[in-house]
């Protein structure tokens, strides 16, 4: 917490984030006034079983050729649901587990589950039933908060800069970026002045879970142990590297499914995984060809953080310390369910939510959808 600010300014919220890697659902806690005042609360992970991971990745397949947002063919209705539903039981676990009342939090944030993230069409797809979460927590939900700054031209991600700036408020070090390393990388660079340049770096663990997965069954590359074991293929990194995403002037944003696997598939299982981790590095790195001025230090959140591979490689190719979140006093599991929780307390207020350089929308603005529990309770 920042400062002496009465309680009775301070709203109690719940972030839940599903992220692109699909590894599980992120709870988090945390009391705000939606600006600089944030009391941080407990966290858990609830990792999906085998069977969700399956739902989502089939979902995921389905969803490529959607043109519209609502539309919910083939295995999307049923992965919503089932989505949702697994949510409200992590939710009823966080609860009992933290010895939190529920009517003690004022406001849910909801992810939900991108499916399809194309802006330069003006469509973005998260899946999550707002109104059924609601009934089945019995607390107010807020959803699909991007959708409204794509509606507007906005890239619709990250929207997260907003609550980096609130936990960066008192680090010495400026400029710092934050880079949060989920199914797609994603950082926040705040200046001196507390300006915003947000955007997707590129590939984060996506490109890399779906090489193990394919290569050996295995969902992750655990420690970053199998890349550590390969050679980099240079020549796949120029041809990965050449795509003209990068050179793109923020803010700019990406689907989980951007890129391919074509340009590693005649590499061994070690190497393959060495270059395409090599890719998620590089990429985070070149993003400060974008950047006002270099960052004094890199703040690493998310899943990537644990690759001790990426993290090494990322601190080759950047001049200043990268560090885990935790090296500043976060919670680099926890990080972007907070921001939820946050976001869904800003977007309550009226408050901003995007900004100009952080999703390119034209003014900064509000967003998300409100959905209050009815009198009917679910069981």
């Amino acid at each position: 917490m920042h400062g002496k600010v009465a309680m009775s300014k301070l709203m109690r919220a719940v972030g839940l984030m599903s992220g692109t890697s699909l590894d599980g659902i992120d709870v988090a806690l945390i009391d705000t006034d939606g600006e600089d005042h944030v009391i941080r609360g407990p966290a858990m992970t609830f990792p999906y079983d085998d069977d969700m991971r399956r739902v989502l990745v089939n979902a995921i397949a389905d969803a490529r050729d959607l043109h519209v947002r609502d539309a919910r063919p083939y295995s999307l209705a049923d992965a919503e649901r089932a989505l949702t539903e697994a949510h409200g039981i992590a939710v009823a676990q966080f609860f009992q587990e933290a010895g939190i009342e529920r009517s003690s939090v004022d406001v849910i944030g909801f992810h939900g589950q991108t499916v399809l993230h194309r802006p330069e069409i003006g469509l973005t797809v998260q899946l999550g039933l707002g109104d059924l979460l609601a009934n089945f927590t019995r607390c107010p939900v807020v959803y699909d908060l991007r959708a409204a700054d794509v509606d507007a031209g906005g890239e619709g991600a990250p929207l997260v800069p907003a609550y980096h700036r609130a936990l960066t408020a008192k680090l010495p070090q400026r400029p710092v970026a934050i880079v949060n390393i989920g199914g797609v990388a994603n950082l926040t660079w705040i200046g001196r002045d507390g300006s915003l340049l947000a955007f997707d770096t590129g590939p984060g663990n996506a490109l890399i879970n779906d090489w193990m997965l394919r290569k050996t069954g295995a969902y992750l590359d655990s420690g970053g142990v199998t890349a550590g074991q390969g050679q980099v293929d240079e020549d796949a990194i120029i041809s990965l590297l050449s795509d003209g995403y990068f050179a793109e002037t923020p803010p700019k944003s990406l689907d989980r499914n951007a890129f391919a696997l074509d340009a590693v598939q005649h590499l061994s299982i070690e190497d393959g995984a060495a270059t395409l981790t090599a890719f998620t590095a590089r990429s985070i790195a070149k993003a400060r060809e974008h950047m006002p001025s270099e960052p004094e230090l890199w703040v690493v959140a998310g899943g990537g953080r644990r690759n001790k591979t990426i993290m090494g490689m990322l601190a080759e190719q950047v001049h200043h310390a990268v560090v885990p979140a935790e090296a500043i006093g976060l919670d680099g599991d926890s990080l972007e369910a907070e921001a939820w929780a946050y976001l869904a307390v800003r977007s309550t207020l009226g408050l901003p939510i995007t900004f100009p350089g952080t999703t390119g929308v034209p003014e900064p603005m509000s967003g998300g959808l409100r959905a209050d529990p009815t009198a009917h309770v679910i069981h």
